[in-house]
């Protein structure tokens, strides 16, 4: 499988600070002295492989290739795993009921302080390097723009960290210039600061993308300014406090918005992405380990090497299920909510995609799969070129698309104006327009007073990132994943009794089973599957249909609302969200093990 260039290079095992014996050691966090300190950074080329080792922290399972991305995110109101609840895993995660001892919780812990480790080095060395000091003009700038991606890393790794964990310890230079390694927790608003601050550093030392002449696998100014913004919503959002223990709004919430605003304008006025006129057309290239065309994806966490330490499951954990005995075995193992189908307008070509309602046979044939069973489709194993059993795909996982940005650009102009602005509504209405196209007049009318329009942007990003592990930290900064965990319940019990606006949602579909092309766009697979479409009925309204009486001759019946039932809701084992604990389960406790091993290090949030 190729792979983009700056990472092939991990292949050799020279990103190392000391001497390694196999890539293997390398993986393993460092003991770095301060002589070979001096000697990593004392060229252009050790310093970049330094610097290929602060991004090597943030791929594999334990980061963007499974735990941190498929993991971790689940369960809002879009996506959640599949399976029984356990404690001790990532079912135990998705339904808010994870143990201390759940070992899922360990090691991205330990990766992202890794990763922060290898950043401080980064950081602390490249000034010192004599190659920045004396060196050529070139050679400056090389050094200047490594500085400011190990700045954006570090800062990345502290973000996924508090998102997840709340107040944890902050490190910012390398552990052997600490006089003790037992860190306390610090507040995360001191931390944001610092990140907040770094990343504007950065985004003065990194070139556009098209100065940068590399993939969308490194930080680009435009991938900084991006999560710069995005960080800044979270210090301005909600966030789940230690003392009290209450969901709490930032302080100086206006300075942090205009933060997020001008950051993304200056994305918007740069050029340098927009997006597809194919929603699809974002995640395709991810297959191929290509740009899609209109560099929607500003910024991608690169996949490689076939283990479980450099590739990604994506697309074999998650995705549209392939059975076992077909050509593209993968397990499909997050499912979309029941209710998020409905949650699109009919005329949204982002719903076929978001939400797989087809599978894979194990005769490569495409079949429909139940109203419970449906799941997270804009990741696919038979778009890649990989068949049989293996999980590992080199599916990139896009961390930031330019569609977030016109949404959040969106967020806090209306924040800082009181209502939309005339920008606001355009931006907004980009995103709405490539999901209506061909169907514009579907598109429906944007609100311009400040509740309307926040309310929209809710729902625009719920549909818009569905299954792109953006949704639960969305609700957590806006303080309404309880409000809407319990919504959500409330339009499950709706659909299990057929009332509301799930009144005339079909018990059964009848469909024949169809031939597979995996060249086909997502709609268009769906769409050549032979499903029953009873006289006087457009396809398109078929699951707001009742269904017929009996099964038409030739087809087989399918449960689609009949699959629902009270166990899904509420089971101890089975139900949606079951543990959930407002003011408590919005973070995740830290694994025991790591709590006993330093002894500055508490469990907080009632764990």
């Amino acid at each position: 499988m190729k792979k983009h260039k700056f990472l092939i290079a991990v292949l050799s095992c020279t990103l190392s600070f000391t001497t390694v014996t196999s890539c293997s050691d390398f993986l393993d966090a460092e003991n770095i002295s301060n002589s070979n300190e001096a000697q990593q950074f004392d060229s252009v080329a050790d310093s970049f492989n330094a610097l290929i080792g602060v991004y090597n922290q943030i791929i594999g399972d334990d980061g963007y290739g499974q735990r941190l991305n498929l993991y971790y995110p689940q369960t809002a109101d879009d996506f959640k795993t599949s399976g029984d609840y356990n404690c001790n895993d990532r079912r135990g995660i998705s339904t808010y009921g994870a143990c201390t001892s759940n070992p899922d919780l360990n090691k991205p812990f330990l990766k992202l302080y890794s990763g922060i480790e290898r950043a401080n080095l980064v950081i602390k060395n490249i000034p010192l390097s004599p190659v920045y000091q004396t060196g050529s003009a070139a050679d400056k700038k090389l050094m200047d723009r490594y500085l400011g991606e190990a700045l954006a890393l570090r800062a990345m790794f502290y973000y996924d960290l508090i998102k997840n964990w709340g107040d944890v310890p902050m490190q910012m230079v390398p552990s052997s210039d600490l006089e003790s390694v037992y860190l306390p927790k610090t507040d995360r608003d001191v931390i944001y600061e610092k990140i907040i601050a770094d990343l504007a550093t950065a985004a003065n030392l990194i070139p556009w993308r098209s100065d940068a002449a590399t993939s969308n696998s490194r930080f680009t100014k435009a991938a900084v300014k991006g999560l710069r913004a995005r960080i800044a919503l979270a210090r301005a959002g909600y966030s789940l406090r230690r003392n009290p223990r209450v969901m709490a709004k930032g302080s100086n919430a206006e300075v942090y918005y205009k933060i997020a605003y001008d950051e993304c304008k200056d994305i918007m006025s740069s050029g340098q992405h927009g997006l597809n006129a194919s929603f699809e057309a974002a995640f395709r290239p991810l297959h191929e380990n290509t740009e899609d065309p209109a560099h929607e994806v500003i910024f991608a966490v690169g996949a490689y090497g076939g283990n479980a330490a450099t590739d990604s499951k994506i697309g074999y954990y998650n995705g549209m299920r392939h059975s076992d005995n077909s050509n593209w075995k993968s397990s499909g193992g997050i499912n979309a909510i029941a209710t998020y189908f409905y949650e699109f307008g009919k005329y949204d070509v982002r719903r076929d995609l978001t939400v797989a309602s087809m599978q894979i046979n194990d005769a490569n044939q495409a079949i429909l799969a139940t109203g419970v069973l449906c799941t997270d489709g804009k990741f696919r194993k038979s778009w890649t070129s990989v068949t049989g059993t293996a999980q590992n795909l080199a599916i990139d996982w896009p961390l930031l698309r330019y569609s977030d940005i016109l949404l959040m650009f969106a967020e806090a102009d209306n924040e800082l104006n009181g209502s939309p602005s005339q920008d606001a509504i355009n931006a907004v209405q980009l995103v709405r327009n490539r999901a209506y196209a061909g169907n514009l007049g579907q598109a429906g009318t944007i609100p311009t007073d400040k509740t309307g329009f926040f309310n929209y942007i809710v729902h625009e990003r719920l549909l818009e990132f569905g299954g792109e592990g953006l949704r639960k930290y969305d609700l957590i900064r806006w303080n309404l994943l309880a409000t809407k965990i319990a919504e959500t319940k409330q339009k499950l019990t709706d659909l299990l009794n057929g009332v509301g606006q799930y009144a005339n949602v079909p018990s059964y579909l009848y469909y024949k089973v169809s031939p597979y092309d995996k060249t086909k766009t997502a709609q268009a697979a769906l769409q050549a599957i032979d499903i029953y479409v009873p006289a006087g009925v457009d396809r398109a309204d078929i699951y707001y249909t009742p269904s017929t009486a009996t099964t038409p001759a030739g087809y087989t019946k399918l449960n689609w609302r009949a699959a629902m039932t009270a166990t899904y809701i509420s089971d101890p084992a089975k139900g949606y969200a079951q543990y959930f604990e407002a003011n408590r389960k919005e973070l995740l406790p830290i694994y025991q093990d790591i709590i006993q091993s330093n002894y500055n290090l508490t469990q907080d949030y009632g764990y």
